[in-house]
């Protein structure tokens, strides 16, 4: 059993390790602000919980590595519809949980988790499976259309919860994948279009809940409800803006130790960044940040298979889009969503899911040669 959790020697020698110190340092960058945001209320008890989830996520990462990712994708149906399962469970009353009027989380004997971050995994991995099952022709009306349906109905659950932030980060997971494997632009702008005028539509009525369009305007304009839903974008703003080019140190934010800017430690980690470390703080970050994507994009052009490529690529548009959107909303880019920021913001779900998004990229640049004695 134990010789089955050893990894070759061999392998290790074609493993990022890179990949793996950066994303440490990134997180145990996130556990410092988490601890700044929070130690006034909880002490060291959340920065100590995140620093248990890093600890299990690098535990995690090692898991992946001792298994061939073409293991995993026999297995990629079974995840698939486990999450799909898990989605359809946290509708019922016995294992939902409302958090911030969304009921994404599931409470089970007192530990939550968000099903919703184990199926956007779920449709990566299977769209990477079909794609090579496929052999990445995606332009065929049968092809196309099935890979739709295996997106739509996880996406389609998360939407009922109701989770936008969510459902617009497995939205661009797909789009990403699908501009990787050559799908037709006029397919694509075609359905950005329809899915823009979808959105404008059901904004015009009573189908979309309140808050949620609160949230997708106010960003064009904080301050016209600052007590409201401007209230969250506007202490943003307020923070990154005094924290200036070397920002105000570590533990001396005010907005921060105020505690004028709801979910500091979740959502709008990226403003307790600002503050506390400047702009010189948020670019140290995003260099971070623009060296994990370089290093997965390199192992994504460097892959053995179709569904070690597009494994890859699914990750690489879930960091991305993830990394923007969440950057972009606390300074006022961008629609305020609810989506955390990868490695760094407070939450176990979050954590796990980017860990084992990293162990499957890891597992693919492990193994890119086509034979590995």
């Amino acid at each position: 059993m134990l010789e089955k959790l050893k990894i070759n020697r061999k392998l290790l020698k074609e493993l990022d390790f890179s990949i793996i110190i950066v994303a440490i340092l990134i997180a145990s960058f996130g556990i410092m602000n988490i601890y700044s945001a929070t130690y006034l209320k909880s002490g060291t008890h959340v920065a100590k919980s995140q620093l248990m989830w890093l600890i299990i996520g690098l535990l995690i990462i090692y898991f992946i590595l001792t298994i061939d990712y073409s293991i995993i994708e026999g297995y990629a149906n079974i995840f698939y519809w486990f999450s799909v399962f898990l989605l359809v469970l946290n509708d019922t009353p016995f294992f939902k949980h409302t958090v911030n009027g969304a009921s994404s989380w599931m409470s089970i004997g007192g530990f939550t988790f968000q099903p919703s971050e184990l199926a956007k995994l779920g449709i990566i991995l299977i769209i990477s499976k079909k794609l090579d099952e496929m052999e990445g022709n995606i332009n065929t009306p049968k092809n196309f259309f099935t890979l739709v349906l295996y997106a739509a109905i996880p996406m389609v659950l998360i939407i009922i919860q109701p989770d936008m932030g969510m459902t617009m980060v497995c939205f661009f997971i797909v789009l990403g994948m699908f501009f990787m494997a050559g799908l037709d632009l006029r397919i694509i702008l075609g359905g950005l279009a329809g899915a823009s005028a979808l959105v404008g539509l059901v904004m015009t009525t009573s189908i979309m809940p309140a808050y949620w369009k609160s949230r997708l305007t106010s960003f064009l304009n904080p301050q016209a409800d600052e007590l409201g839903s401007g209230l969250q974008l506007s202490e943003s703003l307020k923070g990154i803006g005094s924290g200036g080019l070397f920002g105000k140190g570590f533990l001396k934010g005010t907005q921060v130790a105020g505690g004028f800017i709801p979910e500091n430690q979740t959502d709008f980690i990226f403003s307790v960044v600002g503050e506390e470390w400047g702009l010189i703080g948020g670019l140290a970050l995003l260099t971070l940040y623009g060296i994990l994507l370089y290093r997965f994009i390199k192992i994504a052009k460097n892959s053995k298979d179709i569904f070690g490529k597009m494994l890859c690529i699914g990750i690489i548009s879930l960091y991305m889009f993830s990394i923007f959107e969440n950057i972009g909303m606390t300074i006022g880019l961008t629609p305020i969503t609810g989506i955390t920021l990868q490695l760094m913001s407070y939450g176990g779900s979050s954590m796990i899911t980017s860990f084992i998004g990293i162990g499957l990229v890891l597992n693919v640049g492990m193994r890119k040669k086509k034979i590995n004695f």
